[in-house]
C-alpha cells in the first residue's frame, strides 16, 4: 500500500465531503476512492468515515487521525520543495576532501566560492589518500589518482599540474647545478612516497623521455616536508609546482632543469553518479574547472620565471 497516496485520498474525501466529488477531482474511479479509504482503515485498524447515502462524517479517531495527515503531508511537500530547490539553489554542507597539498591550494578558492554562494557551507577533509566518497559520505573529492576504476563515480577533470626539480642554493654552492637528467645520479635526490611518484622520475624533451632512479635517502609523503628537507639543504625534491613557488619566490629554493618537462598529472573532482545533481555539488565543481586552472596559471608564471632558474 501506497500509505502517502491514501492519506492524500482520505483528505481528499473530507475536504470534498464526498467520494465522488473526490474521485472526479484525483481523475480516479469512485469505486477506487472508496477501496483507497476502506485500505487505509485496514491499515490503521480504525473506521476513519461514517457512510451513508445522504453525508459522510468523520468519526472521533477519524478527526484525531484528519489532523496528524495534513500535518504529515504539508511536512512531505516541504520536504519535496526542499529538495527540488536544492538542485537549483546552492545551500546546505558541502562535504569536499583533497590530499594535503592541493587541499592548502584550494582554500582561497574555497573562500571566494563562498563569497559567490553564502548558503553553502564548504566542510574540508584534508589527507594523504584518495577516500571512497560513497563509503565516507564525501559529496566531492579532489583527486590525483592515476587510475579511476570506478564506475559509481563521475570524474571531472578541473586541471592539470607536474612537479619540478628543486634545491637550495646552499646546496648548489657545494654539489653544481646538474645540466641534464642524468647528472641527477651524482646527486642527493629525495623521494617522495607518494602512489603518483614511481621508482623514476622522468623528464622529456625534443630527444624523448629520460628517466632517472632517485637515491634512497630521505623519504616523506607529504610535499611541504620535501620542500623543508631541500631547503636545508638535505637535497634535491621532485614537487608539485604549486608547492614549490612560495620557496622560489623568497629565494629559498632554485628550480632545477627547466628544459626538461615532466609528465603532467590530472586533477579530478570526483562525485557519486546522481540523476538529480545537487546545486552545491554542479556549482563547485564548475567553479574548479575555472578558477584552478587560472591559479595554477598564477604559479606557472612563478616557476617559468629564469631569476628563479639555477
Amino acid at each position: 500500500m501506497d500509505l502517502l497516496n491514501n492519506l492524500r485520498v482520505f483528505v481528499r474525501v473530507v475536504d470534498c465531503a464526498s467520494f465522488t466529488a473526490a474521485a472526479d477531482a484525483l481523475q480516479l474511479s469512485t469505486a477506487q476512492v472508496s477501496r483507497l479509504v476502506a485500505d487505509l482503515e485496514q491499515h490503521v485498524q480504525a473506521r476513519l468515515l461514517q457512510r451513508t447515502t445522504r453525508r459522510l462524517s468523520l468519526t472521533e479517531a477519524g478527526e484525531r487521525f484528519l489532523l496528524r495527515s495534513r500535518l504529515i503531508l504539508d511536512e512531505m511537500e516541504e520536504a519535496t520543495a526542499e529538495a527540488r530547490g536544492a538542485h537549483l539553489k546552492p545551500s546546505g554542507r558541502l562535504r569536499v576532501h583533497s590530499m594535503n597539498g592541493m587541499g592548502v591550494l584550494i582554500t582561497p578558492l574555497i573562500a571566494r566560492y563562498s563569497e559567490l554562494y553564502p548558503d553553502v557551507v564548504i566542510e574540508l577533509t584534508l589527507s594523504q589518500r584518495n577516500p571512497d566518497p560513497l563509503e565516507e559520505g564525501h559529496d566531492v573529492v579532489i583527486s590525483t589518482a592515476q587510475e579511476l576504476a570506478d564506475s559509481q563515480l563521475v570524474a571531472q577533470v578541473v586541471g592539470q599540474f607536474y612537479s619540478v626539480p628543486c634545491a637550495s642554493p646552499q646546496y648548489l654552492q657545494r654539489r653544481g647545478v646538474p645540466d641534464h637528467p642524468r647528472a641527477l645520479d651524482d646527486h642527493q635526490c629525495l623521494r617522495m612516497l607518494d602512489p603518483l611518484y614511481s621508482d623514476q622520475w622522468l623528464f622529456q624533451d625534443e630527444e624523448g623521455e629520460h628517466a632517472v632512479s632517485p637515491s634512497r635517502t630521505f623519504q616523506c609523503n607529504v610535499a611541504e616536508s620535501m620542500v623543508k628537507a631541500s631547503e636545508a639543504g638535505m637535497g634535491i625534491s621532485l614537487i608539485p609546482f604549486y608547492t614549490a613557488t612560495r620557496s622560489l619566490s623568497d629565494g629559498t629554493l632554485m628550480r632545477l632543469l627547466p628544459d626538461y618537462r615532466p609528465r603532467q598529472r590530472n586533477v579530478y573532482a570526483l562525485y557519486p553518479s546522481r540523476r538529480f545533481l545537487d546545486a552545491k555539488v554542479r556549482t563547485w565543481v564548475d567553479f574548479l574547472k575555472t578558477e584552478l586552472p587560472r591559479l595554477f596559471a598564477e604559479h606557472e608564471a612563478v616557476i617559468n620565471d629564469p631569476r628563479h632558474w639555477a
